[in-house]
């Protein structure tokens, strides 16, 4: 399976969505803080290439997701498994 990595606030309910999704599904995901990593919300934004501040924002392979979208996460990890 391919590395997920989830950009995420501790606040905000669509970060707790996603996070709880991901586990829901057995996805292991690594999780970003941008509230307490401020480098990594710039990376964030700079990497994603959309101008993305909001989050979550999750990155599946070399796949950016903007937004928690179980479509898109689904056809991603679909596409991404061995």
């Amino acid at each position: 399976m391919s590395k997920v990595v989830l950009f995420s606030t501790s606040t905000y309910s669509w970060c707790r969505r996603a996070k709880r999704y991901l586990k829901e599904q057995r996805v292991p995901f690594k999780e970003v803080n941008v509230e307490r990593d401020p480098d990594a919300a710039r990376d964030m934004v700079r990497v994603c290439k959309t101008g993305q501040t909001g989050v979550p924002v999750i990155k599946i392979g070399s796949s950016w997701i903007v937004g928690f979208d179980k479509g898109r996460i689904d056809k991603e990890l679909a596409r991404k498994a061995p």
